[in-house]
Formats: structure tokens, sequence, C-alpha cells
């Protein structure tokens, strides 16, 4: 059996049938010889992150993947903010926050734009200079930008992260009031009350030095949309679960693009590998796949990731993630099954979650197509990587943390369960075991 792992994970590959591709996804209609190949040699399934229909995130999906429930989940304000070289304190919440365009509708705020025009360099350092510091009540902010008007607000003092999002993730549409979660323990409620509170004061402070600024008269006057509000959402805090190695048994890299990425793999332990996405999907793929196979000499389970479905979906264009799905098929035509068999890999293809390229969905709830390719693994023909086609195999449906348990398994590393080799019940073997002393 292999004794290694390559995770290749397709982001958003997985979609719906389109009248434009003839009733297929794009993945169907996508000329994909390569991973067609790797799934004819292998064992095909599906994968869903939780329960079927429910639609994930890219971050909730990945840390169910890598073998983690999500009570454990630290959030996403908390891993991009890792990811761009933050360092939150252990009580800290970090928020997704950036600048939008707002007007004033019945007394309460109502976004315009969600995404208006980026601004020039010049203007953003007079928005970012007129954001109002912290009021001084006893909860602390601080807006960190990372790319354009979009960056992370970092809450400290009395703060939980069990608090709405006030970015609604569409236009025309009230901005949603920010209130604590119901449902919370007698602990937890009162500082999430006391952060919704914080945080709606600090954002009713930044509209009031928004929305007259000099900035946003100019762009008013040039037709672009103002810059006068702020919206937040996925706020995160840190939880404390096991690193990856040491629940696993498996020293773990991921070579990837985007800060949530470079923040789930600190957050977890693994070495983060940082590339640079391209103008072609192909060469980027194939740059990455490269990258994996020099780390696995170190390393037992390597994450290679790619955005690009992703993002073709999110453009609404069914034709275009076709196009993007066949360049990522080209960027693995050094990497096929007779690489992977001769170097012993287990190779695993999937992705994360499911993107549609039409209609209202930023994510949708269908499982994603999943194929392993190994020595040991069972071949059960299905002949092409696509996912009514990857339904049919012999792997069925994998959920969640399945995903981990079947890698273990097929790199005969799954503990016989109710053995304790070791204090701790890990879920691989042979565990590391303290030598019986005779004294």
């Amino acid at each position: 059996m292999a004794n290694k792992c390559l995770l290749l994970l397709l982001d958003g590959l997985g979609d719906r049938s389109h009248p434009e591709l003839g009733g297929q996804t794009p993945l169907q209609a996508a000329r994909t010889p390569n991973l067609d190949r790797i799934a004819r040699l292998g064992a095909n399934g599906l994968f869903h992150a939780e329960l079927q229909g429910q639609a994930f995130p890219s971050e909730k999906a990945h840390f169910a993947l890598f073998g983690y429930s999500q009570e454990e989940f630290p959030g996403r304000g908390l891993l991009e903010a890792l990811g761009y070289g933050l360092e939150p304190g252990p009580g800290d919440v970090a928020i997704l926050a950036h600048l939008a365009t707002v007007s004033e509708r019945q007394g309460c705020l109502f976004l315009e734009r969600e995404a208006p025009e980026a601004p020039q360099e010049q203007d953003l350092e007079q928005l970012l200079g007129a954001l109002p510091p912290s009021d001084g009540n006893g909860t602390a902010a601080w807006f960190h930008p990372t790319r354009d008007h979009f960056g992370i607000l970092l809450l400290r003092g009395e703060v939980s992260p069990c608090i709405m999002d006030s970015n609604p993730m569409r236009d025309g549409v009230f901005v949603p009031e920010v209130l604590p979660w119901e449902g919370l323990s007698a602990e937890e409620a009162p500082l999430a009350r006391n952060t919704a509170l914080a945080l709606k004061r600090y954002l009713v402070r930044v509209y009031a030095a928004l929305k007259d600024h000099p900035v946003n008269a100019r762009r008013i006057r040039e037709g672009l949309a103002p810059l006068n509000a702020m919206i937040t959402q996925r706020p995160g805090a840190y939880t404390t679960p096991a690193p990856f190695a040491e629940r696993f048994g498996l020293k773990g890299a991921c070579v990837a693009s985007g800060a949530v990425y470079q923040g789930l793999a600190s957050f977890l332990g693994l070495k983060a590998v940082g590339v640079r996405d391209g103008n072609d999907p192909a060469a980027d793929l194939a740059e990455r796949m490269e990258t994996a196979f020099r780390l696995l000499p170190d390393h037992d389970f390597i994450h290679v990731h790619t955005k690009a479905p992703d993002t073709a979906a999110h453009g609404k264009d069914p034709q275009r993630k076709k196009e993007v799905i066949q360049a990522l098929d080209r960027g693995l035509k050094d990497f096929g099954p007779e690489r992977i068999l001769q170097e012993n890999i287990l190779l695993a293809v999937t992705s994360d979650h499911s993107t549609p390229s039409s209609g209202p969905l930023v994510h949708s709830g269908e499982p994603v197509p999943l194929t392993l390719l190994s020595n040991g693994t069972r071949r059960d023909g299905i002949p092409r990587f696509e996912e009514t086609g990857c339904a049919m195999g012999c792997l069925g449906l994998i959920r969640g943390r399945e995903f981990m348990y079947t890698v273990l398994n097929m790199l005969d590393r799954a503990k016989l369960t109710g053995v304790m080799d070791t204090p701790l019940d890990q879920p691989f073997w042979p565990g590391k075991r303290t030598p019986f002393r005779l004294t």
C-alpha cells in the first residue's frame, strides 16, 4: 500500500446541469482525459463536508476534509488573520470587514453595493485614515487592510465571535442588525451581547466618518459608488484542537494561494507553501504538483489547492468554468496514474463544495466527485471523473471526517477500533508508545 497521500483539491468543482452545456455540468461537458484515466484506475465516490444539501464555504469544508469537527472550527476571520500574518491574541475576535456603499432608508442602512469599485491608493489612504479609533468603552477595535478596501477587524476586550454578520452578501437589501446568536451558554451570552453592541457602535461611527468624506463626494461626482460604510462577516477566535500531526500521525503541508488556506495550515500545524495565481491555470497547477512531489520525501500528507474552478463559477458563466476545468486537466499531463503508482503514492482528487455557475447561490449543497488512486485501491471501472459517474463508484458517499479515516486506512495506518496503544484514543496506528520499564 501507499505510504504518502497527495490531496488534489479543485475548489468549487461541483456544479449543476446547464442548458447551454446540453444539460450537463461544466465537469461533465469538459474534456478531461487525464482526470478520466485516474478515475478509471481508481476507486470513485462522492464527498460532502457534512449533510447533503448543506452549502459549505471553503474554509469549513477544508476543516472537515482535514479531519476536524465543526465544533472545533475557529472561524474564517481568525484563519484569514493568521494567513495575512496578523497575530490575534488568545481572547481576540477577528472579523472579515470591508468598505461598501450604503444609503439611509427609514432610519436604517440599506446596502446599495456590496462590492463597489476599488479606490485609488491615495483615496484609500484618506478613507482609512478617517476611520475612528476605539470608543474607549472596554472593547478596542482595529482595522487592518489586506487588499484594496478589504481587511480584518480585530476586537479585543470582553468579546465573543458568536455574533451575526452585518454583510448580507447581496445588493439591494437592508444591512442586518448586529445581534448575538441565540441559544448561547450563560457564560457566552453576555460576551456576545457586549460584542454585538460594541461592533454596532463602531460601525455607526465609521458611517458617520465616511458618509460626507471628500473622497466619497468626489466619487459621486465622477459617477462612482461611495465607500461610505463598513460591513462585517465570519468572526472567529482561537479554538484548541490537536495539531494535524498529533491527531493523525502524519506530517502535513499545504501548497496553495489565498490567505485562508495559509491561515488554516498555520492553525493546524501544516507547513504552508504560498504560491501565486497566474493567468494560466494549467501552468499554475503543474507547478504546484511539482512542488508537492518535492515535499513528499519529508511529508506524509500534501494538500495541493487551486481556486480556479470556484472563481470561474462565481462569474456565473458555465462555459468559462468548463474551459478552466479543461485547462486544469492539461496541467496534470505529467502526473498521471503511472507516476502515482510507481512512486507508491495515494492520490486523492476531489473538491470542497459545489459552486453553481448560474443562479443566485454562492455555493450549493450537492456532493462533489472523489477519486482515490494507489497500488491498493479497488478499481471500480468508472469511465470518467464527473459528478454522476463517480456517484456509482465503490466508495459511495464519504462525509466530513470520514475522509481522513479513509486516508489512514489506505496508508495502512488505521488503528483497530478499541485498541489502546496510547493513553489518548487516536485513529492511527502505531501510536507513539511509552516503552515498558522494568523499574
